[in-house]
């Protein structure tokens, strides 16, 4: 298992390298003086020339690179300041170096993936478990009609819906916002609770739809069929053995959807108009701060890969079969 770990990790780093290459490179290929980006308008030559210098812009793009990488593990000095490890440049747009920005608008993109995670794993799998334990009866025709139906929405669909309803017409819930939990726990949950569950009901949706599936074909297992014709019970034989052995790709999805909602729920944040992750990465996409895009871009590569890591050991938990040799 360490050797496995040891492993994962560095090629998690090699990867982590390439990528900051691969975007670095791809970024200052841009025919654009990155300086005038930065000086905003009516700037005039010895700002541009000020600012290049200070940035650096004046050296050798070997050289910038190898500065930008360096600044992730030690840090690098502006006329700023200096930006502490992991450094990942000064955000053209705003100034501020690009991790501090990150990092204030993690919190609420965090909030809005643990919230959210909760609701619609509770309800998805626990239902998905109830259908295929009910396989064929009316229950689990209107489970997997209601899931069937509720899949096909969309957020930028149901948001609206759901804002319009409770919110504008009846004022019955507040409009969302984002209240951090360690100052009003209260109104961290009021202020996150349309958009976690307007995520719930359509990954809800989804997860029932695949808990059901994968529950059934693991019912239909030899190890699951030898388990009943010994006489065990049928809650048993469902919990111990098909139960484990369904949830080896529900992991592999929900580590492919956490690492998404992690990285910036782009359209979720868009649509309840919550600064996340997402927005930032929006935002900067469309002011050309290109140090702030190539951070929010390394930013959501490090989940990826951690999380990636994180399913290939749950895997070894789940699964004796698994080995990681």
């Amino acid at each position: 298992m360490l050797q496995f770990l040891l492993r994962r990790l560095t090629g998690a780093v090699v990867i982590m390298f390439l990528i900051g290459a691969f975007t670095f490179f791809l970024f200052y290929t841009i025919p654009q003086d990155f300086a005038e980006l930065s000086c905003g308008k009516n700037c005039t030559p010895e700002n541009i020339a000020n600012i290049r210098e200070n940035l650096g812009l004046d050296k050798p793009i070997t050289s910038q690179f190898w500065e930008f990488m360096g600044g992730i593990v030690a840090g690098r000095d502006f006329a700023q300041g200096h930006c502490s490890a992991p450094c990942l440049g000064l955000s053209f747009s705003t100034q501020e170096f690009v991790w501090d920005s990150i990092i204030d608008r993690f919190p609420l993109t965090l909030s809005l993936t643990v919230g959210g995670l909760v609701i619609f794993l509770t309800l998805g799998l626990g239902s998905g478990m109830l259908a295929a334990w009910k396989r064929g009866t009316s229950l689990d025709r209107i489970v997997s009609g209601a899931s069937m139906v509720l899949s096909s929405f969309q957020i930028y669909f149901l948001g609206p819906i759901v804002l319009g309803l409770f919110v504008y017409s009846t004022g019955w819930l507040e409009n969302p916002e984002y209240v951090p939990f360690t100052e009003d726990p209260a109104g961290w949950v009021v202020g996150m609770l349309i958009p976690w569950a307007v995520m719930a009901t359509i990954f809800t949706a989804q997860y029932t739809r695949m808990a059901r599936s994968t529950m059934i074909e693991q019912l239909q297992e030899e190890h699951v069929r030898t388990a009943r014709a010994k006489g065990m019970k049928q809650r048993y034989v469902f919990f111990r053995y098909a139960w484990r052995g369904s949830l080896t790709p529900i992991v592999t999805i929900l580590g492919m959807d956490l690492s998404g909602l992690l990285a910036g729920a782009v359209v979720t944040e868009f649509t309840f108009d919550l600064a996340g992750i997402g927005r930032l990465a929006v935002d900067s996409s469309l002011t050309k701060d290109l140090p702030l895009t190539m951070g929010v871009m390394l930013f959501g590569a490090f989940f990826i890969l951690i999380l990636n890591i994180l399913v290939d050991l749950a895997y070894a938990y789940i699964d004796p079969r698994v080995r990681l040799a």
